[in-house]
């Protein structure tokens, strides 16, 4: 089964597993609680729009030193 997009791209994007699950785990939890909160259905599930979100370039990861 091939995976899209390829979690290596993925992590190229991000720059560490770790890092990339927090992110994608954080974005589902806001997407699943802003369409709760309105009311709103969700056609994709909210772990597939976070990835998708990080793919594209929409969010990234933002660290402090």
């Amino acid at each position: 089964m091939m995976l899209y997009p390829p979690l290596s791209d993925l992590v190229q994007k991000i720059g560490s597993r770790y890092l990339l699950v927090n992110l994608i785990s954080r974005r589902a939890r806001e997407i699943s609680s802003e369409a709760d909160d309105n009311g709103i259905h969700l056609d994709k599930k909210p772990v597939s729009t976070a990835i998708d979100e990080v793919y594209t370039g929409k969010i990234k990861a933002v660290t402090k030193n």
